[in-house]
């Protein structure tokens, strides 16, 4: 069969006529489902799934992978605090530093 919608297209009207958060593994079942995703394609589909889920800025993810959509959600429940997040680039570079290596910096860096 020839489905017209992605599937993040139909995690999205699962969610919106659950009207509530769902687990990963039920709402990928509904869409296999509706879909009528073949049984020997679904493993390889549903990572590409979750991936596509995740990089959807329609949803978010809680604990215990469950998933809901973004805009029914307060703006503190999805947002996440990068403030003390710290870049292992940084990290690398300091230890590099401290190596006595001769390490490219500003225009000379690749």
């Amino acid at each position: 069969m020839s489905y017209n919608q992605t599937m993040t297209d139909v995690a999205y009207n699962c969610l919106s006529a659950q009207k509530m958060e769902m687990e990963f593994l039920k709402l990928w079942n509904e869409v296999a489902a509706i879909m009528e995703i073949p049984e020997e394609k679904q493993r390889r589909k549903k990572s590409q799934f979750y991936s596509e889920l995740m990089l959807d800025n329609r949803f978010a993810s809680f604990p215990e992978n469950k998933w809901d959509l973004r805009n029914r959600r307060k703006f503190e429940e999805v947002h996440i605090d990068t403030s003390e997040i710290e870049l292992e680039d940084d990290e690398e570079e300091e230890q590099l530093e401290e190596s006595g290596w001769d390490v490219p910096s500003g225009e000379d860096a690749y």
